[in-house]
């Protein structure tokens, strides 16, 4: 992982994270109703496949941007304020309740996002913005 942006290794370990985090979560609710049958990842984390397939989505283009350092850059700016935004949005609506009505969230959901949004704007604002001649012979 040498020689990597820290926004490239955001979208590594995000990526793989919440991929795998979706798809763990079909194993718990796969209900895609409104809400749909909400459960509980290890007892904490309330999912649906709404839930999941964000999840999936968010992580697999996460590991897609992390070969190239502006889309990763890129990512992590954009992931970092969309789950600020989403975690900002449960914590006002509250626990128990589901973002645009069928995605569930609860106060551990949006403490987790929160952290997440906050890393992602961190491992943006940690990239420059154009590459150093140094890691740009690295790849």
């Amino acid at each position: 992982m040498q020689g990597r942006s820290p926004a490239q290794l955001y979208g590594l370990v995000f990526g793989a994270v919440l991929t795998l985090a979706g798809i763990i979560g079909f194993f718990y609710s796969s209900s895609f109703g409104s809400p749909g049958d909400v459960d509980a990842v290890l007892g904490i984390l309330d999912v649906n496949g709404w839930h999941n397939v964000v999840h999936i989505a968010t992580g697999v283009l996460g590991l897609a941007a992390a070969g190239n350092y502006a889309y990763a850059r890129g990512y992590a700016g954009l992931l970092g304020v969309v789950y600020v935004i989403v975690a900002v949005w449960g914590f006002l609506i509250g626990s128990g309740e589901s973002i645009l009505g069928f995605i569930p969230v609860n106060t551990e959901d949006n403490v987790l996002h929160l952290a997440i949004g906050l890393v992602g704007l961190g491992a943006f604002l940690a990239t420059p913005a154009t590459e150093s001649p140094s890691t740009a012979a690295q790849h």
